[in-house]
């Protein structure tokens, strides 16, 4: 540490009591058990010796947390490592037979899958979405239930539910979803609980995607990110100074429903002029149809072949949808200047042709500074499942299976900041 660094340090922050957490003995055993965990997944397979060199913990400590993980099926042993001479330490790797029940559910459709903690998908299903909301539920636990009897020798840790809308982080309630209105307020959490005796953990699809990306180290050194998803609607995540950001009963990241034509389209939200309205799927599936009126494309996907195969209005109304894209971005760049912008979604699928697009636009219109990266999710749709799984494995790997509160929530997310800072700096 530099003489400035050392001084600097010695001044007095402020410090906020109302969330102010304690360096109680036993937050340290957390996030020392984080941080074993989190080096477990990015080394494995790894012996105790290892893990003592790489995270600074003693070897006293990180056996008995290896001892905890073991006894709570986080981890196995596995085989011991050559080594040149002495005694073979037996080498430490996540459990694949601890897997998790995952659904992603959009307006149309809910994709159901199971998932282990390597992010691995045993199997993967998907069903047709009724608007009734107990209706489409119970389909989506029939389809859990399934899935769940095909593999009696796994053990299911929990269920992670991803929301083409906002989630209240407190009462786990789907508060905003105005491409799925009927479902807010619905109790999911509780309508699933009933019926399958696993803890289930639900988030907006857009936090579970920078979850995912966070959980399987992609934004290592990345503090600053907003994350776009891009399908029926616009969502948006936000990571700040290494946080994710919730903002009051969930609602940050709304960034799909501020308008940016007063005279434009009615959104589902209500409002006049969404961004969403001019930059979502639903947006270019609408560009085509102004042009070619009696045209037969019904879904994104057949839009995205046309263009492939050089469909002239395709390709236009698919760049109009990336244009706006870029223009909305500039709300997000101006509101919160992030490193790094990740996309997921439907236009990611042929983003060496329409990226482009969304970049000039956004690039041309920076208030200053060097504009973000932008950078696609690497597993399309699956992210959104990918981060469902995560959001169970962040949620129950630090307070196992406990009943979360605001403030607890905040700690466990600090503490795993904290474990995938210390693997990042392993892997270099």
């Amino acid at each position: 540490m530099s003489k400035l660094q050392a001084k600097a340090g010695r001044g007095i922050r402020r410090i906020d009591l109302a969330y102010v957490e304690l360096a109680s003995s036993e937050v340290a055993r957390d996030i020392n058990r984080d941080v074993v965990l989190e080096l477990i997944r990015t080394k494995q397979p790894v012996a105790r010796a290892d893990l003592s060199r790489l995270s600074g913990l003693q070897p006293s400590t990180v056996s008995l947390i290896a001892e905890q993980l073991l006894r709570e099926k986080w981890i196995v042993e596995g085989a011991a490592a050559r080594r040149p001479r002495g005694r073979r330490p037996t080498l430490l790797s996540l459990n694949d037979d601890l897997v998790i029940l995952v659904t992603d559910i959009r307006p149309k459709q809910a994709i159901v899958a199971v998932v282990d903690l390597n992010g691995r998908f045993l199997a993967r299903e998907s069903i047709p979405l009724v608007s009734d909301p107990e209706r489409g539920v119970s389909n989506v636990i029939d389809c859990m239930m399934r899935l769940q009897a095909r593999h009696p020798e796994k053990s299911f840790e929990g269920i992670g539910v991803s929301l083409p809308g906002r989630v209240d982080p407190v009462t786990q309630q789907l508060i905003m979803a105005p491409n799925l209105k009927q479902w807010t307020d619905y109790d999911i959490k509780q309508a699933i609980e009933r019926r399958i005796p696993l803890q289930v953990e639900l988030d907006n699809a857009a936090n579970a995607c920078m979850l995912s990306e966070l959980w399987y180290g992609r934004m290592d050194g990345v503090r600053n990110a907003v994350l776009v998803t891009i399908s029926e609607g616009i969502g948006a995540a936000i990571l700040a100074n290494g946080q994710m950001v919730a903002g009051k009963s969930g609602l940050a990241g709304e960034f799909g429903h501020i308008p940016i034509d007063p005279s434009g389209p009615i959104c589902g939200c209500g409002r006049v002029g969404c961004w969403e309205m001019y930059a979502s799927s639903r947006a270019a599936l609408r560009y085509y149809g102004e042009m070619i009126p009696d045209s037969p494309v019904a879904t994104i996907q057949d839009l995205l072949n046309m263009a492939e195969d050089g469909d002239k209005n395709a390709i236009a109304a698919l760049n109009k949808q990336a244009a706006y894209l870029g223009q909305g971005l500039r709300l997000v760049t101006t509101a919160l200047s992030p490193e790094v912008i990740l996309f997921t979604g439907d236009l990611t699928s042929s983003w060496s042709r329409f990226g482009p697009v969304v970049e000039a636009e956004l690039n041309g219109q920076m208030l200053a500074g060097t504009p973000p990266r932008l950078m696609t999710t690497t597993d399309g749709e699956l992210s959104r499942l990918r981060g469902a799984g995560a959001l169970v494995l962040q949620r129950h790997s630090g307070y196992h299976r406990s009943t979360h509160t605001a403030t607890n929530e905040s700690s466990i997310s600090k503490r795993r900041d904290r474990a995938i800072a210390v693997a990042a700096a392993g892997r270099r």
